[in-house]
């Protein structure tokens, strides 16, 4: 069921689950502490899914981040857990009301495959914008590294998920924020990489109406509200560490809506401070309003 604040009407829609190693989701922190809240399977791999917004306005309708689409072979999919029969991104929006082809604009938080998978579609031999009318907005930064990636996350990049966007001339770059829609902005936000946004959502656009973020990989999961448990996979971790310092309080202390994109049992929250610099996830029903 969707959420209203002011003009935007917001729907959480996924593209199914899929596992990545314990271990390097919560990093330094030993697995006693993390298993509590994330048991993993006889492969040390701890569920997952690929939570997207739908976000619609007046005749526009935005989709924040993609999925990781449906390109890849049998052995990633055994790799990551993926489940064969799950219901996919393009089945997803059609279980909300829309169609692909309904939507307008397209905002990947960064280019991991994990988020921007259904950006493109094979058509025969061919790749294509899988939401033909869409306006793709990509940080430039984050373009730039994705076709030079390094050593470390080379793995987390596959050009097939946005190179064919840029010979269809559908793509939009933007520098270190974008507002695709009046009441939606990405913001960068270092950490994780170098160029990944987190997306806010209601505030002055919408006056009077209520707040919500998208923390992208800044928080993945509802675990990883406090500080210091930050994910492996993260290029910058103190500068993720840094920067949820100054983003999670401001988000408790405004009673905002938190979309956390790979929770599995609580994908939706507010963040309640128990004491200073300590923070625990309200979960919020899905039930409209």
């Amino acid at each position: 069921m969707p959420f209203r604040l002011g003009s935007l009407k917001i729907t959480r829609v996924d593209d199914g689950p899929f596992r990545l190693d314990g271990g390097a989701m919560f990093s330094v922190v030993p697995r006693p502490l993390w298993e509590k809240k994330k048991p993993p399977d006889e492969r040390n791999r701890i569920p997952m899914t690929t939570n997207c917004l739908l976000v619609e306005r007046g005749s526009d309708l935005l989709l924040v981040d993609a999925g990781i689409g449906d390109k890849n072979d049998a052995k990633f999919r055994d790799l990551y857990g993926m489940e064969e029969g799950a219901t996919r991104l393009p089945a997803a929006i059609r279980a909300a009301g829309y169609d692909v082809g309904e939507v307008t604009h397209v905002l990947p938080t960064h280019l991991h495959f994990d988020h921007c998978g259904w950006c493109t579609r094979y058509e025969g031999e061919r790749l294509v914008p899988t939401f033909p009318r869409a306006r793709y907005f990509l940080e430039r930064g984050e373009v730039e590294h994705g076709r030079r990636p390094n050593p470390r996350d080379r793995s987390s990049y596959d050009p097939r998920n946005w190179e064919s966007l840029f010979a269809a001339e559908v793509v939009e770059l933007f520098d270190e924020s974008c507002s695709p829609l009046a009441g939606v902005e990405a913001v960068k936000v270092r950490g994780h990489n170098a160029d990944m946004c987190i997306v806010l959502l209601g505030g002055a656009a919408e006056p009077g109406a209520e707040r919500a973020v998208f923390w992208a990989d800044l928080v993945p999961t509802t675990a990883h509200v406090a500080y210091p448990w930050i994910m492996s996979y993260d290029l910058y971790p103190l500068e993720t560490m840094e920067n949820k310092a100054e983003w999670i309080p401001r988000a408790a202390a405004g009673g905002w809506l938190c979309f956390f994109d790979h929770e599995t049992d609580e994908p939706v929250g507010r963040l309640v401070e128990e004491r200073p610099g300590r923070y625990r996830v309200e979960p919020v029903t899905e039930t409209g309003g």
